[in-house]
């Protein structure tokens, strides 16, 4: 059969198409019998009562003595009433069956031993008193839990004490994940270029699990008609719900869409999303079977909106939600009119209000996902968000994380990361939720009360001196601190041997050198623009001047992919990718924060841990650096 390429079937609303999805999912339940010790977690199929009472007998709910109550009624503190052991009490422990006859107990702290074997008491007891009758807590035949009940720890432990060892549950329904595509090979395979590891399959049976399926990666399926085919008719013969991973969009090897048509029938081919447009519903042989983007972003969410729901409702139970949160938008999100967008971000608690920073709209950014706060959700009928404009965000973490969380914002350093590894260390809660945006974007975060601290290295070319001109000039009229943080080596990023033999600035222009820039706003290209004004060379003579990079890491793995490419950053990250560096200024690279937060007990926190010799330690050994944070802040 030949198979052409195709464009969208349609530009389905998300929630239509998860209706229809769900019309179409009738599974026929199984249902098991399982050890209730290992219970927790599995859903009820259908209602448990109980097999016992508890207790099942009249036990002493405290340690003291059994007695009967008609027995005491005369006893007053001035008239104190003597009892003999086995004929008018018997002692008993917590939990004791009470003795045949008696109908009370009197609390050890209670009675006062004058002889052997008697007992003095000053108060009357009352018939039942500190007894637990028979089925206080469970009683023969109750209904301890319904049906379609997630069974907690503490479920387990009631259905035990009432005599039930075992309990039916509904079967984890059985999810096959299908990976597909030329590209991609298996983790422990040789990678080679051209080559993808596959790391969805991973995703997915863990989200699967997570929800209370049972996940199986099957077989890479390579961009092959048959292969699919192959794959998707076996996999709907065995599995409850099939996700197939790849393929889905309308690319000339896309065949998922196809496929599934062929051999049953597509309910849906693309949705009104950004990013996760490009999904395939349908149904071969009457099980259900998604076809998910490839790009890890598209494919998590679509995971959340149409498999989480397949799970929950073979299993009967409602679909879990995520926390929300009011926060403000530190930034303008713009979103296209039609389509709704889900924007990932990050969240700190500033100046008493949260504050939500998107993070890159990459779908095949996998980073973006585990270093993201939350999802805020832009409907289909809007065109963004405003700065400063309210939204909800939907949360991954705690919201305790978000309120204890420092959030940076500016020039990337590596060290960043290490300040907030011993933050975390000293609090389980607190860490440091860092934007790479650059020295001039984190400044204006400080501005814009966007973020706690940002990070700058911003040469004055009129002084030669760092960051302070910068700051008395973008935040006049608030009062900020300058906190002395590092001195670092800011040099040529080249490939092993230096094969163009990149000393300084002039040896670019004419040469056949690829520069691989920063973007507009971060110190390393303020540096870079100084160094060519200063050499009067034109940006026209730089080739891949307009090529922009968003940390030191991703310049020296460009330089990394080829011989040509060359590159400006910091020692550290060079060493990290075994490249040759040629050192050109060793410049200030400090933070800048409120003279509010500067003061706070986190601001007093992260100042102890750039003085402390562990920090010290950390950071040299990366090479290229020198702590300054013994140094007195800057007040201004």
């Amino acid at each position: 059969m030949s198979y052409k390429r195709t464009i969208y079937l349609e530009d389905k609303p998300r929630m239509q198409a998860l209706e229809e999805c769900l019309a179409q999912f009738s599974p026929e339940r199984a249902v098991e019998i399982i050890s209730v010790p290992d219970a927790a977690g599995r859903v009820t199929s259908e209602p448990v009562y109980a097999g016992r009472s508890m207790p099942h007998y009249h036990a002493s709910a405290m340690d003291g003595v059994a007695v009967r109550a008609a027995d005491t009624s005369e006893a007053h503190e001035h008239r104190p009433v003597h009892l003999e052991e086995g004929t008018d009490f018997e002692y008993v422990d917590t939990g004791n069956l009470i003795p045949p006859g008696y109908d009370a107990v009197i609390m050890i702290e209670d009675i006062n031993e004058v002889g052997d074997g008697i007992v003095e008491i000053i108060a009357p007891a009352t018939p039942w008193q500190r007894i637990r009758p028979i089925g206080e807590d469970i009683t023969y035949g109750e209904m301890l839990l319904p049906q379609g009940h997630v069974i907690r720890p503490v479920d387990a432990g009631a259905l035990l004490a009432a005599g039930i060892t075992e309990v039916e549950v509904v079967k984890k329904p059985f999810v096959h994940i299908i990976p597909s595509g030329n590209e991609i090979v298996q983790a422990s395979e040789p990678l080679k270029a051209g080559k993808l590891i596959e790391f969805n399959g991973t995703i997915f049976s863990g989200l699967v699990a997570e929800w209370g399926g049972e996940g199986k990666i099957m077989p890479i399926a390579p961009d092959k008609p048959e292969a699919i085919r192959e794959s998707l008719l076996q996999s709907a013969d065995e599995a409850d719900i099939v996700v197939i991973n790849a393929g889905s969009s309308a690319g000339s090897k896309d065949f998922t869409a196809k496929v599934i048509a062929e051999i049953g029938e597509v309910f849906t081919h693309g949705i009104a999303t950004r990013p996760g447009k490009p999904v395939v519903i349908g149904k071969i042989n009457g099980t259900i079977v998604v076809g998910v983007p490839g790009y890890p972003v598209s494919a998590f969410l679509v995971m959340d909106w149409f498999v989480k729901p397949l799970v929950s409702s073979y299993l009967g139970t409602p679909v879990p939600e995520r926390p929300e949160l009011t926060v403000t938008a530190g930034r303008r999100i713009v979103s296209n009119m039609g389509s709704e967008d889900f924007i990932r971000v990050n969240i700190g608690y500033v100046n008493g209000k949260y504050v939500a920073i998107p993070l890159t709209r990459s779908a095949s950014v996998t980073m973006s996902l585990v270093k993201a706060d939350g999802l805020v959700v832009i409907p289909p009928g809007h065109l963004g968000v405003e700065q400063g404009e309210e939204v909800t965000a939907q949360l991954f973490r705690d919201p305790r994380e978000l309120e204890e969380a420092v959030l940076f914002s500016g020039s990337h350093d590596l060290c960043i990361d290490i300040l907030s590894s011993l933050m975390k260390e000293s609090s389980s809660l607190s860490q440091v939720t860092a934007s790479h945006t650059g020295s001039m974007a984190g400044l204006m975060s400080i501005k814009r009360d966007e973020a706690h601290i940002a990070g700058i290295h911003l040469l004055d070319p009129d002084t030669g001196v760092y960051n302070i001109s910068y700051v008395e000039r973008f935040l006049k009229g608030k009062e900020v601190v300058l906190l002395p943080f590092l001195k670092r080596q800011q040099g040529w990023i080249v490939p092993k041997g230096n094969p163009l033999n990149i000393n300084k600035v002039s040896d670019l222009a004419g040469s056949d050198a690829v520069f691989v820039n920063r973007q507009r706003g971060a110190g390393t290209r303020v540096l870079f623009d100084h160094l060519l004004k200063k050499a009067e060379i034109d940006t026209a003579g730089i080739q891949g001047y307009e090529r922009e990079m968003f940390t030191h890491l991703a310049v020296a793995a460009e330089v990394n992919m080829e011989q040509r490419n060359v590159g400006m950053g910091i020692y550290s990250a060079a060493k990290a990718f075994d490249l040759d560096f040629v050192p050109v200024a060793e410049e200030s690279y400090d933070l800048v924060m409120t003279r509010e937060f500067f003061e706070s007990a986190k601001g007093r926190k992260i100042r102890e841990i750039l003085q402390s010799e562990q920090f010290r330690m950390q950071v040299e050994g990366l090479g290229g650096y020198r702590v300054t944070a013994e140094q007195e802040p800057v007040f201004l």
